[in-house]
């Protein structure tokens, strides 16, 4: 298994390490209770390793991309990004990625669990075209830093946002660091990354946690995934779903032409909506297992995808990520599952009850 470039560090810091993605990274440094409260509240400090970058060259690079992924690529403006899916003919959903444009690049994040997949898939449709594309996750490391205090904490280690939008990169100096910084396309949390060699990793970690930010684990990372309704490929988004069915409508655009599975995509926009869209829901009663199914007046009617217990200032809470069909949700059915009742709610969950 990959480790993180971070994980001596880690190591030292005394953290409980733990698979994610397909890496040994930190799971918790200390209680998940507390670092997943940082995340909300404070300025949470975690590792990207399970990550991957990819650049993509080439005098075609912008045409060929544009049509591999679901989002516009070749509008986008210098040091700007979107998040877009990969699709088969069949409409059917191959991965998620993000697209920045580099300028003489074009640089492709996504899961290191989904990397060797896209890069057959991506060499698969290289045909006369002069695009070439390269795995730089093992030469370009990543970490995030989040929460409403994160702006003071990156000042103080001389990291100073000119002005980010949500999806812009710019290209910064730390002392003796170069780095990149980007806001994450989160409206409702404040949420940097941070790119640079992974030489400079850990000094720039290190210069986080001297500032008073917060490590926190990929434990709590998935509570807050699940919390704010975020869905991750392999997991709430599989190979056999559609993507008008994942309700993530910013990774689509219906006016910059062909790609690839866009005919299935235009054809689900222009008769009507999908028969069952991805939701939220708070669950009462035990705790299910990943993949229970859900049902309505003795059918079923969806399945649970994801499952976590928050903590919310009056307690944990058992909450869902899942898909269930529209008109069950449309006629305010009781939905059950195998021990409970799962609450269809709105994401992100709150906390503050």
């Amino acid at each position: 298994m990959v480790k993180t470039v971070l994980y001596d560090t880690f190591v030292a810091a005394g953290a409980r390490m733990g698979e994610y993605s397909g890496v040994e990274t930190a799971a918790a440094f200390k209680d998940v209770a507390s670092e997943f409260r940082e995340l909300n509240s404070g300025s949470a400090l975690y590792d990207l390793g399970w990550r991957a970058k990819v650049a993509i060259t080439g005098e075609d690079r912008v045409r060929w991309l544009n049509g591999m992924v679901t989002n516009n690529v070749k509008d986008l403006a210098p040091d700007r990004g979107n998040y877009s899916f990969v699709l088969n003919p069949q409409g059917r959903i191959l991965g998620d990625l993000y697209t920045y444009n580099r300028g003489d690049h074009l640089l492709i994040d996504t899961e290191r669990s989904q990397l060797e997949g896209l890069l057959k898939l991506f060499e698969h449709y290289i045909i006369m075209d002069d695009v070439e594309v390269t795995d730089k996750s093992n030469s370009l490391a990543a970490i995030g830093v989040q929460g409403p205090k994160v702006s003071e904490v990156l000042a103080r280690t001389g990291i100073h946002d000119p002005g980010l939008e949500p999806m812009q990169v710019a290209d910064l100096t730390m002392p003796d660091i170069r780095l990149s910084l980007t806001r994450v396309a989160s409206p409702e949390f404040r949420t940097y990354e941070i790119w640079a060699s992974q030489d400079a990793m850990a000094p720039i970690w290190n210069s986080l946690v001297q500032a008073g930010a917060m490590p926190v684990g990929t434990e709590a990372l998935e509570k807050f995934r699940v919390m704010s309704g975020f869905p991750k490929y392999g997991t709430d988004i599989r190979d056999r779903d559609l993507p008008q069915e994942t309700d993530q409508k910013h990774a689509l655009n219906f006016t910059k032409g062909c790609y690839v599975g866009q005919e299935i995509v235009e054809r689900i926009r222009s008769r009507g909506n999908v028969h069952r869209k991805f939701q939220g829901f708070v669950l009462e009663g035990e705790l299910p297992g990943r993949g229970t199914k859900l049902e309505a007046d003795g059918k079923e009617v969806g399945e649970l995808t994801s499952i976590s217990r928050i903590p919310t200032n009056n307690g944990d809470r058992s909450v869902a990520l899942g898909y269930i069909r529209r008109e069950a949700l449309e006629r305010g059915a009781k939905i059950t599952y195998s021990g409970g009742e799962a609450r269809p709610s709105e994401v992100p969950f709150s906390i503050a009850s």
